[in-house]
Order: C-alpha cells, then structure tokens, then sequence
C-alpha cells in the first residue's frame, strides 16, 4: 500500500504521526521526504510547459496582462 501526504513541514504534528501509525500498525515503512516544486506538475506535458513559459516571458515583458486595482476590487 502507498499513502502520500502532501503539507507543509510546520503542519506536521503528532497527529498526523499517529495517523500513520493506525494505518501501517507494525509493518516495515519508508518515509521519503522531498521538497515540492509546485510548477513541476505544470511542466509536465509540453502544452502546459510551454503555457507556463509563455506566462513568465509575458511578466517579464510585462505584455498581456491584466492589472486591477483595489478600489474595483471593493
């Protein structure tokens, strides 16, 4: 069985380690702990690469975007 749990580090609590422990009970487990870059899953397929890379040129550029101010946003 394969169980991921994906928080930040600071919600990590005793809690969450019990939880793993009713679920596994004395079976031999692996923790694998990696920091996750939330673009990877973008960057994936080459459509949506290429949409994220277009995207970033575009700020830089600072062409096609769409600027809002506070006062449309009350």
């Amino acid at each position: 069985m394969q169980t991921t749990y994906r928080l930040k580090a600071s919600k990590l609590n005793q809690k969450i380690i019990d939880g793993i422990k009713t679920i596994y009970g004395d079976q031999k487990i692996e923790i694998v702990i990696y920091e996750v870059d939330e673009t990877d899953c973008l960057s994936k397929s080459e459509v949506n690469r290429n949409r994220l890379i277009q995207a970033i040129n575009d700020v830089n550029e600072r062409k096609n975007l769409i600027e809002v101010s506070l006062q449309e946003l009350e």
